[in-house]
């Protein structure tokens, strides 16, 4: 489980982008693509190897302020994105 002075990072196999053709952002990898639905790309756009967990769930939340549990939703997504070995988190 996450804490909220992980730094998150995105694993050097991957490549984060906006997809024009998809009209979302997806994850880039030797072997294929995952195409990540919106909240999904929102939060790893926030990921850049210098923001802390509580920083990246800051912006959102003034990004989004009608978002309800914003935080429950980035830290299980963060969670998932780990056991994927899409990102990984120093503290």
């Amino acid at each position: 489980m996450s804490n909220l002075e992980m730094i998150p990072e995105l694993e050097k196999m991957f490549r984060f982008q906006w997809e024009e053709a998809q009209q979302c952002y997806v994850l880039l990898y030797p072997e294929g693509m995952v195409k990540l639905n919106g909240p999904a790309g929102e939060i790893l756009s926030q990921v850049d190897g210098q923001r802390s967990l509580a920083q990246i769930i800051e912006l959102l939340v003034i990004k989004y302020p009608e978002a309800e549990d914003l935080d429950k939703d980035v830290l299980a997504f963060i969670d998932d994105a780990l056991q994927q070995h899409w990102i990984r988190g120093a503290v």
